[in-house]
């Protein structure tokens, strides 16, 4: 195996140069806001702060399938927040995520808004508010946030590592890039095996475990994530690529894919959503149609 450096750790790690790669302007070894800015607040009652991400597209899928279910209490405002120029860090932001990443989300619903952060947190929030996609039996229902920790648990080798070291990092590591694909495959091994005993990934129903994981390794499975579709043989996972095609039909997952989405086709991106009629529209004033 080729050794790509020969750095060796210091005694005292301290930040006193960039990082590199696709994300360094925004990476910083501190918390908290970087500058003053409030967040808008639209005429429904929940507030969602995010972006097109997979994280960002678990949350807007969930709220359009509670639409689609009739619940209009799901109504929603969909704000885009632009990581790259740092839009995370505002003191408004900052206060509903003290760990300024996307989506964030608040419910002016009852007499005192209710902040939420973390994308599964969001999607347990709105199933128990709304009393849907999450089982109520003991059992289903464990099964159910199982699945979904795994994903919470799971994902951060997927994009942290595999994503960033083969997409986006200032140099190909081999031996960074060989663990983590190995460990990529893992995962969609284990999927896999999951969804050849079952419809979807907690059993025979559609659930948040779906909503969850879809956006990373449904889109891995149907090359849309990191171009490497070929370098991991997705193909090779069948029972993957038929739960994916089954879940990106659902009418809900193609309207909650285009919000707060600012790239690929101008007719898939919706970078704001304050009306069930933006669909119609495809309103995109905050950043053009690149």
């Amino acid at each position: 195996m080729a050794n790509s450096s020969e750095y060796v750790p210091p005694k005292v790690w301290t930040w006193n140069k960039p990082s590199g790669g696709r994300f360094a302007n925004i990476n910083r070894p501190v918390a908290g806001p970087t500058h003053d800015k409030e967040l808008p607040v639209g005429r429904h009652p929940l507030q969602l702060y995010s972006l097109g991400t997979p994280n960002g597209v678990k949350v807007t899928v969930m709220l359009e399938e509670l639409l689609a279910l009739g619940h209009s209490g799901a109504e929603y405002d969909a704000w885009l927040i632009n990581i790259g120029e740092g839009e995370q860090f505002g003191s408004g932001f900052v206060a509903v995520n003290p760990n300024s990443k996307i989506p964030a989300f608040v419910d002016r619903s009852g007499p005192t808004p209710i902040r939420v952060f973390e994308s599964g947190a969001i999607l347990v929030y709105l199933a128990e508010k709304f009393h849907e996609f999450l089982p109520t039996e003991p059992g289903p229902r464990a099964e159910c946030l199982s699945w979904l920790f795994w994903q919470m648990g799971s994902t951060p080798y997927l994009g942290g590592g595999f994503g960033h070291f083969y997409a986006y990092a200032p140099e190909k590591i081999e031996y960074a890039i060989d663990r983590y694909a190995m460990e990529a495959k893992r995962q969609l091994d284990v999927l896999d095996r999951r969804l050849a005993e079952s419809e979807y990934v907690a059993g025979s129903a559609y659930t948040i475990a779906d909503m969850a994981i879809f956006p990373w390794y449904g889109w891995l499975a149907k090359g849309s994530l990191y171009g490497a579709a070929e370098f991991l043989s997705v193909e090779d996972y069948k029972q993957v690529q038929r739960w994916a095609d089954m879940v990106l039909a659902r009418p809900a997952v193609k309207r909650g894919r285009m919000v707060n989405r600012t790239y690929g086709e101008p007719s898939s991106q919706l970078h704001e959503r304050h009306d069930a009629r933006d669909f119609d529209t495809k309103t995109q004033d905050r950043i053009g149609s690149s």
